[in-house]
């Protein structure tokens, strides 16, 4: 069955264009037993009203009891605040800036792959070797120490 009309008083219904006769048609038509599976969610909002009120009402000794509630003492438990505590937002700040500041390096490390003067890591790579003396001092030269040592050097001293 189709249910055109009720469906154009719905959507009056949401826009808060209905009458108070064109809502008593809608609460009359979901009042009735068999809605349609489509409409059935809007049931409980037309149906309501019918219901029979609970005859439920406050007798003179409510205000006796509320009263006596908020005048029951209440134990109050102090909470004590370690500094660890209080600092835990400024440690979260400072791990978000810590993983803002690894990033923006990581990507500018990325972009600069482009340069040919730039290694990935990020140190300079030389262009051109220099020919001429080196450097290194005879002190600070680097022993091999996988170069087999003659067991008879190591026992003569």
């Amino acid at each position: 069955m189709d249910y055109k009309y009720i469906e154009q008083l719905l959507e009056r219904y949401w826009q808060c264009a209905t009458t108070l006769e064109e809502e008593r048609i809608l609460r009359t038509f979901f009042a009735q037993k068999d809605v349609p599976v489509e409409l059935l969610p809007y049931k409980d909002l037309f149906t309501y009203s019918e219901e029979p009120l609970s005859d439920e009402t406050l007798d003179e000794s409510f205000d006796d009891r509320v009263m006596a509630l908020i005048d029951e003492p209440t134990q109050v438990e102090a909470r004590t605040i370690r500094l660890t505590d209080r600092l835990k937002p400024l440690f979260k700040a400072a791990a978000v800036v810590a993983i803002i500041l690894t990033l923006g390096n990581a990507v500018q490390v990325a972009f600069q792959h482009n340069d040919p003067a730039a290694d990935i890591s990020g140190m300079a790579v030389a262009e051109h070797t220099v020919d001429g003396p080196s450097m290194a001092k005879a002190d600070s030269t680097m022993v091999d120490t996988l170069v087999a040592i003659p067991a008879e050097r190591v026992y003569m001293k």
